[in-house]
């Protein structure tokens, strides 16, 4: 199964990435046409990078030498040519989807290659995020409107002095924050508690829209669906194609969203716990920062959780509750009108 799926995913990136050197080839014979020294400087490049490549295993290095300040004037003057025209310098280059890997799916090192993390992901969203992530390309700070939560305070209503309006935008801001500092190991992690429709879903799907794009890996999982995977993984109860706990552990970014909705046991308690711990003490060797989304307080997840859950929510998590209406409801009201 698992060898299908990247099968599969390999065909994807072959195609996509012959579409884009067949692209390229296009947009050089175009510009060639209308700029035909461009094309000579590029014969000539050719040429270059061939009559160094025999210099270098000839052993003349002076010769070796000549030849590169020739490239490099060569590669000065198609710039020069380029900026003259108002073209941009990388347009004589393949538009890859994935610059990391150039399309290719893996990232040539010293002990051969390993899966880009483009690659990575596509396996995440097909193996285990599936629905969980659809919405991010149109949910993302680009398409963030503050206007849609109100701007009237009401201390009486929700036990705080800022408006709906004012939260979310600071809320906002700490998300931005949290994606520009992912790597900095002592920047906390996120809860996001609050009723539905106020925007939590929105905002871990503005995170992790950006951490993708930087080219990290993200894991959402909903609490009820994570815990269970694990347990069956466990006991051999479920065919997954690739390592759903190891994933858990390692992933750059775990989403766990619905914490509260799961049917409590003492090992589902255990596995949390773990789950957390792991993360945040980072015995994987790597930076990993998670996000939980719920409905309850602090105060109810010590008196729901065991006590080293909550203290490990309460010490290393920045806190932040979404209030204000129900947008799926105004929403709704709306659509009627």
């Amino acid at each position: 199964m698992a060898n299908e799926m990247l099968s599969t995913l390999l065909l994807e990136y072959d195609a996509k990435r012959n579409k884009a050197e067949l692209d390229l080839e296009k947009r050089k014979e175009e510009l060639y046409e209308k700029i035909p020294l461009l094309k000579e400087i590029e014969t000539k490049l050719n040429s270059s990078a061939i009559n160094t490549a025999k210099s270098i295993l000839a052993g003349t290095t002076s010769s070796c030498n000549d030849l590169k300040k020739e490239v490099s004037k060569l590669k000065e003057q198609k710039i020069n040519i380029l900026k003259e025209n108002n073209i941009p310098i990388n347009y004589l280059e393949p538009n890859y989807e994935c610059k990391i890997c150039n399309d290719t799916g893996y990232i040539k090192n010293n002990n051969g290659s390993t899966l880009c993390t483009c690659l990575k992901q596509k396996l995440l969203d097909i193996s285990f995020n599936k629905s969980n992530m659809a919405n991010i390309y149109k949910e993302n700070f680009s398409t963030f409107n503050e206007k849609f939560f109100s701007n009237k305070a009401d201390p009486e209503k929700y036990h705080i002095n800022i408006s709906p309006r004012q939260n979310i935008s600071i809320i906002k801001n700490k998300c931005v924050d949290f994606v520009e500092n992912f790597d900095n190991p002592d920047y906390k992690n996120l809860l996001f508690t609050g009723n539905t429709g106020l925007g939590k879903t929105f905002m871990t799907n503005c995170i992790a829209y950006e951490l993708i794009k930087k080219g990290k890996n993200v894991l959402y999982q909903t609490a009820p669906v994570l815990l269970e995977n694990i347990i069956n993984q466990k006991m051999n109860k479920n065919n997954f194609s690739i390592d759903f706990y190891k994933n858990v552990l390692e992933t750059d970014l775990l989403i766990i969203d619905d914490l509260g909705t799961e049917c409590i046991n003492s090992m589902k308690l255990s596995e949390l716990f773990t789950i957390l711990n792991t993360r945040l003490l980072n015995f994987n060797n790597k930076i990993t920062k998670t996000i939980i989304s719920t409905n309850l307080d602090i105060n109810n997840i010590f008196k729901n959780y065991e006590e080293r859950i909550g203290s490990r929510i309460a010490g290393f998590f920045d806190i932040y509750y979404f209030f204000g209406d129900d947008l799926r409801l105004k929403n709704r009201k709306t659509e009627k009108i």
